[in-house]
């Protein structure tokens, strides 16, 4: 092989170096942020779930007496 030839692949090699470095550090960062959205995300459904039961609690407990309709006024 010829020098100039040499340092063509020399210098493609140190790009995909380069390529593959920055790719590695993006995909880290990546992985990163997918953590930490499936751990808000499990919070969040968390949350819900505790927001669900107390509104099924409210409707059970309003709901308890009869339809708000049913009751009589206070004047009665």
């Amino acid at each position: 092989m010829m020098s100039n030839e040499v340092e063509q692949l020399v210098a493609r090699i140190d790009e995909l170096e380069t390529r593959l470095a920055f790719q590695e550090d993006t995909l880290s960062q990546l992985n990163d942020t997918i953590a930490k959205q499936d751990a808000q995300l499990r919070a969040l459904v968390g949350n819900m779930k505790e927001v669900s039961e107390k509104y099924r609690d409210l409707v059970f407990e309003m709901n308890k007496g009869g339809k708000p309709g049913d009751e009589r006024p206070p004047h009665y």
